[in-house]
């Protein structure tokens, strides 16, 4: 776990959106969803619930 990955989690949680949170953070959206991915698997857990509109963070 890196700390960029947790301000990525904290940006997507606060903007509710990968692309929003990646103009916030100065990358690439897919960067943005790479890492936060990654981090997923290493904790063995999605930490977003997604959908095509909105993302929400899970329980």
């Amino acid at each position: 776990m890196e700390l960029q990955q947790l301000r990525y989690v904290v940006a997507v949680a606060d903007t509710g959106g990968f692309t929003r949170a990646a103009e916030r953070c100065h990358v690439v959206q897919s960067a943005l969803s790479h890492q936060i991915g990654k981090l997923e698997r290493e904790l063995g857990a999605r930490l977003f619930d997604r959908t095509s509109r909105k993302v929400r963070p899970t329980r």
